[in-house]
């Protein structure tokens, strides 16, 4: 492929004047050579920009799609796309963007992934079963517990404190995404682990940072990356993808659904400000219901009748 000046400039101003990373001015430059080779026939020098239009442009992303990339991968030359016409108008070449009436692909939100709850309860048991000794062990099991049986956020587990927990009305104040706060339940047996961690912790390990965490090691709170590698480690021989605190999240609201809690009790132990957020795990729901009666159902089970 051969120079183009308007495209060589482009680059310049990418690398030099707003110090855009290589990798991604590489890959500007690799997706506009594409569009330029496809419409010229491999032959990006020949190319003039300033008479490329909306068509030319839909065409060639029409084309993509047709040969198997992803809207994702789409999306992102349609994006590169996009930085070099506005370059060019605002390097005076051209007047209006023939991408102005082209918007991006949207990407499709992957299920969330959960784990099933034997298998939770099964990953509880191996730490219970386990030849390991001391308060470690059984604050492994109460984060667990707390983040599957409360739906939280890995930073809101770590955030609690002591005087967030409510014994007499079994309930936790929860601080979420911008600080926003909110009261969820606390089941009666997870609230004695709780109370029985608070007791190991203080013999344990005395003074506690002040406001006092409810999840200390060694005297201090938590880390999100620790709570992040016990999960991980104690989640290894499940089914799932990804062995996170977010998985247990997903699994809660699962749980919540197929167990019949409605939509919005839902939404509001999950802090989500919008019903939409938490729509996705009616799929989730869905897709458990569509595996049972393609396993159940006789009509499903017979391959081949009429």
């Amino acid at each position: 492929m051969q120079a183009n000046e308007d495209l060589d400039n482009f680059i310049k101003y990418l690398r030099y004047e707003i110090n855009r990373a290589l990798l991604t001015v590489q890959a500007y430059e690799f997706d506009i050579r594409q569009f330029a080779d496809w419409l010229t026939g491999d032959a990006t020098y020949k190319i003039n920009f300033t008479k490329v239009t909306t068509s030319d442009i839909r065409s060639w992303l029409a084309s993509l799609a047709r040969s198997g990339d992803t809207s994702r991968t789409v999306r992102r030359k349609t994006q590169s796309l996009r930085s070099f016409y506005k370059w060019m108008v605002k390097s005076g070449k051209i007047k209006n963007s023939p991408l102005d009436q082209i918007g991006l692909p949207k990407l499709s939100k992957p299920l969330p992934d959960f784990i099933k709850p034997a298998e939770i309860e099964s990953a509880i048991s191996a730490i219970k079963d386990s030849e390991e000794e001391g308060p470690e062990k059984f604050l492994k099991i109460l984060i667990i517990e707390m983040l599957y049986s409360l739906g939280l956020r890995r930073a809101e587990l770590v955030g609690i404190d002591d005087n967030d927990i409510s014994t007499s009305e079994s309930e936790i104040k929860i601080t979420g995404k911008r600080s926003k706060q909110r009261i969820v339940p606390v089941p009666h047996q997870l609230l004695i682990k709780i109370m029985e961690w608070q007791r190991i912790r203080d013999s344990e390990w005395a003074p506690i940072d002040n406001p006092k965490p409810l999840l200390a090691l060694k005297g201090k709170r938590i880390t999100v990356d620790k709570v992040y590698e016990i999960v991980h480690e104690s989640l290894a021989l499940t089914s799932a993808r990804k062995k996170s605190p977010h998985a247990l999240r997903h699994s809660f609201a699962s749980a919540m659904l197929n167990g019949g809690a409605d939509l919005d009790s839902v939404r509001e132990f999950l802090g989500h400000s919008s019903l939409a957020t938490t729509q996705i795990y009616t799929h989730v729901s869905l897709a458990e219901i569509k595996k049972a009666y393609s396993s159940a159902h006789p009509r499903m089970r017979e391959k081949g009748e009429s």
